[in-house]
């Protein structure tokens, strides 16, 4: 079933707001790569979603990516709602993806394994319409550049969670946090990301991209 506009609303429903910064990756999980970055409240052209899994297939300003639906709004009667549980909702089309492709396995960026939990984040249609994502930036202060500079001269191994890593996010428990010396600030690789967080919760404040 194609996207069409809806009675009642004022476009079409395959556009979609990003709600906070959101990764815009060369395939639908997180172990693939960063090709470009949504910029919170820009919007991107939704061509559908799969069924399996909450990832949709974008056009952000003519570059073809995947983005995690539950960061993705549409407007409906005036008021925001969260993209993939209700793309039967706003008739989103459904999408497949081949994952045996030669491009598919260059543009993935390690093996995932054991998915070690999931990102959260209080609920996506929280974030969706604001409730955190103001909070979370304000929390804890942006780790300065040598806090950033250690992580990356003291690389870890991969984690790859479900979900995508944006601010505000909570960090399962079985991830392990690596303290960087002298600071209140722990990081880890997540996703293909370093992201740190500050010392009273898990929940992440900078993301080095």
């Amino acid at each position: 079933m194609v996207g069409v506009m809806l009675a009642g609303t004022a476009m079409a429903q395959t556009t979609a707001s990003a709600t906070t910064d959101l990764n815009l990756r060369a395939g639908p999980g997180p172990n693939y790569a960063i090709i470009d970055v949504i910029g919170a409240s820009d919007t991107a052209m939704v061509e559908g979603c799969l069924t399996d899994a909450n990832w949709c297939k974008v056009d952000y300003n003519g570059t073809m990516g995947w983005a995690y639906g539950d960061y993705l709004t549409v407007p409906v009667n005036g008021e925001p709602m969260v993209l993939y549980p209700n793309r039967e909702v706003v008739e989103v089309k459904t999408v497949t993806y081949d994952s045996n492709d030669q491009a598919t396995a260059a543009a993935t960026i390690g093996t995932m394994g054991a998915i070690a939990g999931s990102l959260i984040v209080g609920g996506p249609a929280a974030i969706a319409v604001g409730a955190l994502a103001g909070s979370a930036l304000g929390a804890v202060s942006t780790p300065d550049e040598t806090v950033v500079t250690y992580a990356v001269q003291n690389p870890v191994e991969p984690v790859f969670v479900g979900g995508e890593v944006v601010v505000g996010a909570g960090i399962p428990d079985t991830v392990t946090l690596y303290p960087v010396p002298d600071t209140e600030f722990r990081y880890v690789n997540l996703n293909g990301q370093y992201v740190f967080v500050g010392p009273e919760d898990r929940n992440i404040v900078y993301i080095e991209r």
